[in-house]
């Protein structure tokens, strides 16, 4: 796996060992987060440059890592994995982007309230088939994680359909592969 587009351009991100990690894991292709990104700078998308990014479900943090390469302020990296949350770490540091991310140890489906300000992006790639991914955007929109306006995009097994969450608007949808992509904004962000 590496980095597609911008500063880190064709810079290495560790993964998973072995097959078990592959499969547990299973990191978003280059080729995939290359569409995605491609997709959010030729559409009608907030600007990543100065952007804050949420990164649920992180793994590897190739999203998020992808997100810093091409301008994002800050990335905060979620994941409740010993797995993840080491190949985070090994990562950031090989990076060196340290001072421009945070990585929480926690379940993404129960953030909690976020004390700071509210994050531009979120990107989520949840365990397949398990409805993680609809429990984890709740959250987020609930614990007042992100920002009126802000984009979420959830992938999903292209036999998922996510829930269509009432205060998010959907924006496209795109097939790769066995993975879909489903791109929504925050319409509304309750006060908390």
């Amino acid at each position: 796996m590496r980095i597609v587009g911008g500063r880190f351009k064709g810079r290495a991100i560790a993964g998973p060992k072995g097959d078990g990690g592959v499969e547990r894991l299973r990191p978003s292709s280059d080729r995939l987060r290359e569409a995605v990104f491609n997709v959010l700078a030729h559409g009608d998308y907030p600007d990543l440059d100065g952007a804050r990014v949420l990164d649920l479900f992180a793994g590897t943090g190739a999203m998020g890592l992808e997100a810093l390469s091409r301008g994002a302020a800050r990335v905060q990296f979620v994941d409740d994995g010993a797995e993840s949350r080491a190949l985070l770490r090994q990562n950031i540091e090989t990076f060196e982007v340290i001072g421009e991310t945070k990585i929480y140890r926690r379940d993404a489906t129960r953030l909690g309230e976020n004390r700071g300000e509210g994050f531009d992006y979120l990107f989520l790639d949840p365990p397949y088939h398990k409805g993680l991914g609809d429990k984890a955007i709740a959250s987020a929109l609930d614990g007042g994680w992100l920002s009126s306006g802000a984009i979420i995009v959830h992938e999903t097994h292209v036999d998922e359909t996510p829930e269509t969450e009432k205060r998010l608007s959907p924006v496209d949808e795109r097939r790769y592969g066995t993975c879909k992509v489903t791109i929504s904004r925050v319409d509304h962000v309750p006060s908390v």
